[in-house]
């Protein structure tokens, strides 16, 4: 923030504009948002579905109905999915929500690794790369 004076003497502080770097990373987890929710709500429905492409192991510490994950997953999906599209906006509060999803999200792909260990995985990734975008430094621009 940088503080003028005007004529009359009066201070007045204006917003200066962000780094164009922090814009981008911004965007960038925006646009993994919206990704990883729209792969979240197609991990849901296939499990909702109990789609024959996944394996349940026996005896998993975690253990939880197919159909029972695939809720979690899509009912996820779909708010990270609006959290990401509200990213956009670049207001705070969604880059607050933003965190709080993909670390929520990296939990529920953690323990959804024996059903579908690359998918998650994959998730798992995408969601750490979110969270770093979202908290990393914004650096204000020079004018």
């Amino acid at each position: 923030m940088t503080t003028h004076v005007g004529d009359t003497g009066h201070r007045r502080t204006a917003e200066m504009p962000s780094s164009p770097w922090a814009l981008g990373w911004t965007a960038a987890a925006a646009a993994l948002m919206v990704f990883g929710g729209v792969m979240a709500i197609f991990e849901g429905i296939a499990a909702i579905a109990e789609d024959d492409v996944f394996v349940t192991t026996p005896n998993f510490t975690y253990a939880f109905s197919l159909a029972g994950w695939g809720w979690v997953h899509l009912i996820l999906g779909v708010v990270v999915l609006l959290a990401g599209a509200a990213l956009f906006t670049g207001a705070t509060w969604a880059r607050v929500v933003g965190v709080a999803l993909a670390g929520l999200s990296m939990l529920a792909n953690f323990l959804w690794l024996p059903y579908a260990p690359v998918w998650a995985i994959v998730l798992i990734v995408i969601d750490g790369f979110i969270i770093w975008a979202l908290c990393s430094p914004r650096e204000e621009a020079t004018v």
